[in-house]
């Protein structure tokens, strides 16, 4: 497994060792003894997945204390751009967003620990997107950030995208209150 940091600190790339024959491929998407070794010591605790068409945009949502969660996400099938900007408030990049390019071929795997907002913006019908949580998911402790918010300038590809009601109601950067 290799590992790659990223400008923001806490965010890491990972890209799994896959071994590829005339059968198709293996590659272990988690083991906790070799996260471990590479400095992720998160219990995951709670698993999900997502099926989005082309187009859709799903976020950028967080959990705030005591239910925070860091999470490991991966597509199995498709592909995204998965965004995450730094909502911690004593972070020398807090306000900052980074992208990855996340697909079913190329197999990355991106670990973002709690104090992130997070969302991706769907490139492919039927893309399944796959994350493990390190705390479950509570409707009290949801929060989040527009989506299409000026002041994080996140340059999405979609021209008009798939949102929900909830994610186009959500504050802008610059009126939420951070809870880390």
């Amino acid at each position: 497994m290799k590992i790659t940091t990223t400008p923001i600190e806490g965010l890491l790339i990972i890209e799994p060792q896959v071994f590829k024959d005339e059968r198709g491929y293996f590659y272990e998407s988690y083991n906790i003894h070799k996260f471990r070794e590479v400095g992720i010591h998160e219990n995951f605790i709670q698993d999900n997945q997502s099926l989005s068409q082309k187009g859709a945009i799903r976020g950028l949502h967080f959990q705030a204390a005591p239910f925070e969660q860091g999470k490991l996400v991966r597509v199995v099938q498709g592909a995204v751009i998965d965004v995450v900007v730094d909502i911690r408030k004593a972070s020398a990049t807090y306000g900052h967003h980074f992208n990855i390019e996340l697909t079913g071929e190329n197999m990355l795997m991106f670990y973002i620990p709690a104090g992130f907002a997070h969302g991706f913006e769907t490139l492919a019908d039927n893309t399944i997107f796959q994350y493990k949580c390190t705390n479950v998911y509570n409707k009290s402790s949801e929060g989040g950030v527009l989506w299409n918010d000026p002041d994080l300038n996140i340059n999405w590809q979609t021209k008009e995208p798939i949102i929900s009601i909830k994610d186009q109601e959500l504050p802008t950067f610059n009126t939420f209150v951070s809870p880390f």
